[in-house]
């Protein structure tokens, strides 16, 4: 059965792209589109889509109040198809933490051409959006309200609600953790680096973004996280209490060099379809770390990652998946069990403290 696709879009240009770009394709049917929500409610109603395609800026109600309504009654997975100004990657990113399972990148100019070179991207989203299981914000698992904090003993503990955590403690030396993930991890990254404390170990993400939407990405969770978050530059030193996060377009790789770790940024073509590629960083890991890094595998569709993990736990690293239950799409964590790369599956909620108490090892 093909996957159903509704198109939101006031731009007849888009609709009728669109149309013409999956016109006779097998895998994906176009069920219809509307030049804005309120139109588009009803024909959701009658003939509910596997995924819907979803501009941000329409008259009348804007796509994201249109995403938070369906996410507050029956979800449906939901892609977002955004121009990449400024505000207009602000918007989108509200739109990922209200529950949209993904971004697709829509230039002013050039869409026809843009749409044609981004075909098998374009599908690929589609049908791995229609397995996913979306969840708006207030659904997410939680752990604490507050991230893990140093107490008076050196002892880590999660304030309101969690029990002390027993035998960690922050190391003068930073073991890297890397991770990487996909689809519906911009809200799970979130949730993982607010759990952590400002003295955490060095993180360098890979996290599947278009260009221009990850330096806003970093500087929102820079304002929420105990920890610095930013937007990794080639040469960044990977430092306690810092997250790197690949500039969505470039590649990072992970070097090391008179004892110090540092993230090397680099443009190239893409790996497994990513232009930031888990693998690229996770290999990298494996060959300047080794058994002194800890590897994570998160929410996301493919297999970006996967044989980068394989590398590592090879290597002697410790290596990490998040959980079918918790994912948002099971892809690149099942496929790194499949390859028997992983030493634990664990649940989210788990990955803070997973990360602190690798970082108490001697």
């Amino acid at each position: 059965m093909p996957v159903k696709v509704f198109v939101v879009d006031d731009s007849a240009v888009v609709r009728q792209a669109l149309a013409h770009m999956l016109a006779g394709n097998a895998e994906v049917e176009l069920i219809g589109s509307a030049p804005n929500p309120l139109l588009a409610m009803d024909a959701i109603r009658k003939n509910p889509p596997d995924v819907l395609l979803l501009d941000i800026e329409m008259p009348g109600m804007d796509g994201l109040t249109f995403l938070r309504q369906i996410m507050a009654g029956t979800p449906i997975p939901t892609v977002i198809c955004s121009t990449l100004s400024t505000e207009g990657s602000k918007v989108a990113l509200d739109a990922l933490s209200a529950g949209a399972v993904a971004i697709l990148a829509k230039p002013k100019l050039g869409l026809k051409q843009h749409l044609d070179d981004s075909r098998h991207e374009m599908i690929q989203t589609l049908k791995s959006a229609a397995r996913s299981r979306p969840r708006a914000r207030g659904t997410m698992p939680s752990v604490a309200t507050r991230p893990l904090q140093t107490g008076a003993t050196g002892q880590n503990v999660i304030q309101n609600r969690a029990p002390v955590l027993s035998g960690v403690h922050a190391f003068a030396m930073n073991k890297p953790v890397v991770i990487g993930s996909s689809t519906g991890g911009t809200q799970a990254l979130e949730l993982v680096l607010t759990s952590l404390p400002s003295d955490a170990p060095g993180i360098a993400i890979t996290q599947h973004m278009p260009e221009k939407f990850t330096a806003m990405y970093a500087q929102r969770l820079n304002g929420i996280c105990a920890m610095n978050v930013r937007e990794a530059k080639d040469g960044d030193r990977l430092e306690r209490g810092v997250a790197l996060i690949a500039p969505g377009g470039r590649h990072m790789q992970l070097t090391k060099s008179n004892g110090q770790y540092h993230v090397k940024v680099f443009d190239g073509p893409p790996v497994n379809r990513h232009k930031p590629s888990v693998d690229v960083l996770f290999k990298s890991a494996a060959e300047c770390a080794g058994r002194d890094a800890l590897g994570i595998i998160m929410t996301g569709m493919g297999d970006d990652g996967a044989r980068g993990m394989k590398l590592m736990h090879d290597q002697g690293a410790r290596c990490i998946a998040q959980n079918e239950e918790t994912c948002v799409v099971f892809g690149m964590p099942k496929e790194a069990i499949k390859l028997m790369a992983v030493d634990d599956v664990l649940p989210l909620e788990s990955m803070a403290r997973a990360i602190l108490q690798f970082d108490s090892r001697a």
